[in-house]
């Protein structure tokens, strides 16, 4: 069928049941002699007259009448469906795919990942915590969490974690028989623990002081590629790790590591949902950003 039949069948059959063009031209917000038209060509099209027309009355023919009982049925099938999907989309049930990293999603997404479900069993949710770089338009996510820079740029990117902040941080033992570093630049003097990420590559270390940003690409001694062997090598006094504070944070507490560069290593933004500028955030979606935000206020507060 040619896709315009189908609409002209759509306008035909309003105007049978609204009895008149201009209301149907009214509701269907087209003018009158838009539809006046398109009925004229669909019984062109057909060879047969589907409308009896008078100056005071509108009414289906025979064949008219005919094409209504087949048609009518259909087409109102057809608008309580759209109803019904209009309707699913403000609930929250359905299925929500979420993929992130490791430190995001134990510091941010399954607290809020939990909360959401445990709120709204309706949903179906799924968590993949995953490192590499994740394509969520091919692995069919409908949202990802991820730093900022990390972006691709046709994705929309949404604010939901709070400050992060990077540490240079080592054992006490290690700084007994050293000077501590200074600047940045120090770091070619002291034995560092690199960390290689999901693509391969040897995590480079970024630092900021007076507006003056500074990368530093170590030779490490040790090389991991775990959090928690970073954590471990660091206690252990194999030299300097960079990491996120939040990693560090228990044992800077205690006095087990201890900081270095504080100067140097300012907060930046933290973790964004993002997902594509093509797809239409579900209910369940939305509620789950919603979540994230909650749950980044309440780590704020903290």
């Amino acid at each position: 069928m040619d896709p315009r039949t189908l609409s002209d069948l759509v306008i035909f059959n309003r105007v049978a049941e609204e009895r008149s063009f201009t209301a149907a031209a009214r509701s269907l917000g087209v003018t009158q002699s838009a539809v006046s038209q398109t009925v004229k060509r669909l019984e062109g099209e057909l060879g047969i007259r589907l409308l009896s027309r008078s100056t005071r009355s509108l009414a289906p023919t025979a064949a008219g009448e005919r094409l209504l009982r087949t048609l009518a049925p259909v087409i109102a099938e057809i608008d309580a469906e759209i109803e019904d999907l209009e309707q699913l989309r403000e609930q929250p049930g359905g299925r929500l795919r979420v993929t992130c990293g490791k430190h995001a999603a134990d510091t941010l997404v399954w607290p809020a990942f939990s909360r959401l479900l445990t709120a709204h069993p309706e949903i179906d949710g799924e968590l993949s915590v995953d490192n590499r770089y994740v394509d969520i338009i091919a692995e069919r996510f409908d949202i990802g969490i991820r730093l900022r820079e990390d972006l691709e740029m046709d994705m929309i990117a949404v604010p939901v974690g709070p400050p992060l902040r990077a540490v240079v941080v080592c054992a006490a033992q290690y700084l007994a028989s050293r000077d501590p570093p200074r600047t940045p630049r120090d770091l070619s003097a002291h034995r560092c623990i690199g960390y290689r990420n999901a693509g391969g590559a040897l995590s480079p270390w970024a630092f900021e002081k007076d507006g003056q940003a500074e990368t530093v690409k170590v030779s490490p001694s040790v090389v991991v590629n775990d959090g928690d062997a970073l954590v471990g090598a660091a206690c252990a006094g194999m030299g300097l790790a960079y990491m996120l504070e939040d990693l560090a944070a228990p044992l800077l507490k205690d006095g087990r590591l201890a900081e270095v560069l504080d100067d140097w290593c300012p907060p930046f933004p933290g973790y964004h949902a993002f997902y594509s500028s093509r797809r239409h955030p579900t209910h369940a979606f939305s509620l789950f950003l919603e979540s994230l935000r909650q749950q980044s206020r309440e780590k704020t507060n903290i």
